[in-house]
């Protein structure tokens, strides 16, 4: 029978979770092999995702299309985060990852129906509907897959010890930054070589072994879906009362939304400048170099955790990423891109692991899968806004500005020559708001409030047994 906990104003169920079952090693194991299966899967997603991304815009050099194709995906990600969240509350973990991970095999199937039905200058014409449902369908099946990631963060909370937390979700970070160095070589070559049809069906096989996989996972720890006040498919009334239940916590979410912002503008926008830089097989084998940084970070954090205060780590990283935005193209020099695209993945698994580690400390379990859902959906949603903005505006007005005589010699003194100048504005801008935004968040009542809570013992620790 469930009992009230007071404190976490929230239903605990003593018998849905039993961590006795197994020693710590034992459970640090299984989470092992959980984050192993979601980094295939995650491998696979991005994969097909990256390959997407580069073949449109080396078939129709727009970057709007690219713009447009990035902000889709993460507009997808916030309108569903919140459903993903409240089925990761309702239902055992591990059956929802079979779901999503169900669900996304069989989109990529229908992908490589479609593309085989359809004719190539069909699909990449912008003004035709099978461009559209073809990248549709590949984005439904890539943003499903992100249930997964609500329910590992939940998985983190169940299998291990509340002190080493931050290191598994610095470790997190470190197979986010695999998948990143695995995908990006895989998808340049594979796009350049093989083209987009057989990178479908490549897709395809990996997804059904990363499902075949996950069946042959357990998780006794989980002994039944706990009891939880999450109702039907969509909780928003629930997801805003899990939030608004943790003082600051909203606070929390929008400190971490200040990565997302810039993320957009580099969504839009990275790509294409990549692309003029190196040829396509290069920039993926290029990018993958920089994904190396999400490893560094990672496993840095596995190693030393976030310190006793992670909201501030989370500041310091979204100032020092701000600084890296605004000078990594101040010349379009290769070895400063790739070092400035480095940098800046060493950071974000900081900003990443410190808000799920407050996250996973103050708010029961029962909640925090609409938690994680809400927080993805409200900082997904920063990006596109950033994406469709930045693509229309860079493409019609920034671009052809910089490119002219005249805005050639007024960019010059700052930002050098070349064709890319135009975006390397952009980028600029975005990093100087994102520094004084991270700054004014420092001089908040609310940094001080969360900053404190963190510190004292959480009564929202979820109560197992």
């Amino acid at each position: 029978m469930p009992v009230a906990d007071p404190a976490a104003d929230q239903l605990v169920d003593p018998d849905a979770i039993d961590t006795s079952l197994r020693s710590p090693g034992e459970r640090s194991r299984t989470f092992a092999g959980i984050l192993v299966n979601t980094a295939l899967a995650n491998i696979t997603t991005s994969y097909l995702w990256f390959a997407l991304t580069f073949w449109v815009y080396l078939e129709t050099r727009n970057v709007i299309a690219t713009g447009v194709i990035g902000g889709a995906y993460m507009l997808l990600i916030a309108l569903s985060s919140i459903s993903f969240g409240t089925y990761v509350d309702r239902y055992r973990k591990l059956s929802v990852m079979r779901f999503a991970a169900g669900f996304t095999l069989v989109m990529f199937v229908l992908a490589g129906i479609m593309f085989l039905l359809t004719p190539t200058a069909s699909l990449l014409d912008l003004l035709q509907p099978w461009f559209w449902l073809f990248t549709l369908i590949i984005l439904i099946g890539a943003v499903v897959e992100n249930m997964r990631n609500i329910a590992l963060s939940t998985t983190v909370t169940i299998l291990i010890e509340p002190e080493r937390r931050a290191n598994a979700n610095g470790l997190v970070g470190m197979v986010q930054g695999l998948m990143f160095v695995i995908t990006s070589v895989l998808s340049g070559l594979s796009v350049g070589l093989l083209g987009m049809g057989w990178t479908v069906v490549v897709a395809v096989v990996l997804t059904a072994l990363a499902f075949a996989h996950l069946l042959t996972l357990r998780m006794p720890e989980e002994v039944r879906a706990a009891a939880t006040d999450a109702h039907g498919g969509f909780d928003l009334r629930g997801s805003l009362a899990a939030v608004m239940a943790i003082s600051g916590l909203f606070a929390l979410i929008l400190f971490s939304t200040f990565n997302n912002f810039i993320g957009g503008v580099y969504m839009a926008l990275m790509d294409p400048y990549g692309l003029e830089m190196f040829p396509v097989e290069l920039w993926g084998t290029v990018f993958a170099f920089g994904a190396t940084g999400f490893i560094v970070g990672g496993a840095l954090i596995g190693k030393f955790g976030l310190g006793s205060n992670p909201l501030r780590t989370m500041l310091l990283a979204v100032v020092i990423m701000g600084v890296l935005g605004a000078v990594f193209t101040l010349r379009e020099w290769a070895w400063l891109y790739v070092a400035g695209i480095w940098l800046y993945l060493v950071l974000v698994p900081f900003v990443e692991a410190a808000e799920q580690t407050i996250i996973q400390k103050v708010v029961p379990l029962h909640r925090q899968g609409r938690v994680f859902g809400f927080a993805m959906a409200f900082e997904s949603a920063a990006a596109p806004i950033t994406a469709f903005l930045i693509a229309p505006i860079a493409q019609f007005w920034i671009i052809p500005y910089a490119r002219s005589a005249e805005g050639s010699a007024q960019l010059a003194p700052l930002l050098g020559e070349g064709v890319s100048r135009g975006i390397a504005l952009v980028f600029l801008v975005a990093g100087v708001i994102m520094i004084a935004a991270a700054l004014l968040a420092f001089l908040t009542p609310v940094y001080r409030r969360v900053s404190a809570s963190y510190v004292q013992p959480a009564s929202g620790e979820p109560q197992i047994s």
